[in-house]
C-alpha cells in the first residue's frame, strides 16, 4: 500500500516546481541573449 504522507510529498514538490518554473521572467521572453547565438545552449551546440 502506498503511504499517503510520500505520494502527497512528491506531488507537493512537482507542484512547487512548476510553479516556480512558470514565475521565471525570462519564460515569456523571445529576445534572445546577446552573449551566446542561437542554437547554443549552456552545454554546447544542440
Amino acid at each position: 500500500m502506498i503511504d499517503n504522507f510520500s505520494l502527497g510529498l512528491t506531488h507537493a514538490l512537482m507542484l512547487y516546481a512548476a510553479w516556480r518554473l512558470l514565475r521565471r521572467p525570462d519564460l515569456d521572453s523571445e529576445i534572445a541573449s546577446e552573449d551566446q547565438p542561437r542554437g547554443w545552449g549552456k552545454w554546447g551546440k544542440r
